[in-house]
């Protein structure tokens, strides 16, 4: 499979705090990869640091070969193919459902406004929120929110999706029907990077899990691997927290 992300040797320090340490893997066209881990492990930064919202303080962020930390990569167009999803919706509270999905469109890819909007409503559509287009952020529930995230990120023509626990913010009641729209992407041959404390996802729609411990990958390998016969007793300690209902 085509390799689109290659991380090598990747730190970041926030004052004396190295936060991530020595970080190496890589992301082919269509993997779904599921990164797990306690909370303050660094998935998240680590995902920030491939995002370029955090800078990273060594190593590469590889983006089809080219090192995106060195400035051979267009920032903001690195920033449309690798797209994010984060766990606090970050929608425009002054926008509608259907300009929140144009915006990026028009002002960063150029777009025109006819093409904007049918790219809008096609994602919109796939994620079930085509009835609210002109709903504002206020009028929804959080898991419509973040359906309405998703189909922004996806109108931008990505290459990777970036997850940061887009579940984490939700009721539970809502964790559902965010985690439906994923597996429909994930089946779709979307490539994506999820960092979720959701483990039956992590198991069933995943075919990579990475899990991290204290800045660093710990182990990884297919879900199998990780929930069945994991080698690291940290991970066995960390997977037996959680029921079996839950994975």
């Amino acid at each position: 499979m085509e390799e689109i992300l290659k991380i090598e040797h990747l730190v970041k320090t926030f004052g004396t705090n190295e936060v991530l340490k020595d970080i190496d893997f890589s992301v082919s066209k269509g993997d779904v990869i599921s990164i797990i881990g306690a909370s303050g492990s660094g998935k998240s930064t680590l995902l920030r640091c491939i995002n370029m919202l955090e800078e990273a303080t060594g190593g590469k962020i590889l983006y089809h070969g080219k090192n995106i930390l060195s400035g051979e990569v267009d920032e903001d167009k690195y920033r449309t193919k690798v797209g994010m999803v984060f766990q606090s919706f970050n929608l425009f509270s002054n926008y509608s459902v259907l300009e929140t999905c144009m915006i990026g469109q028009t002002h960063v890819l150029k777009r025109g406004k006819e093409e904007a909007r049918e790219k809008a409503m096609e994602y919109l559509s796939r994620v079930g929120m085509s009835q609210y287009i002109k709903a504002k952020p206020r009028q929804l529930s959080g898991g419509q929110k973040q359906r309405v995230a998703i189909a922004r990120a996806l109108a931008m023509d990505p290459e990777v999706l970036l997850f940061d626990e887009p579940t984490s913010a939700l009721d539970p009641e809502m964790v559902g029907e965010v985690l439906d729209v994923m597996k429909v992407l994930a089946g779709t041959g979307m490539t994506m990077l999820v960092v979720t404390h959701e483990m039956a996802f992590a198991r069933n729609v995943s075919n990579r899990v990475v899990y991290m411990a204290d800045g660093k990958i710990e182990e990884e390998g297919s879900p199998e691997e990780i929930f069945t016969s994991p080698k690291s007793q940290r991970t066995k300690e960390f997977l037996s927290r959680f029921s079996a209902k839950n994975v």
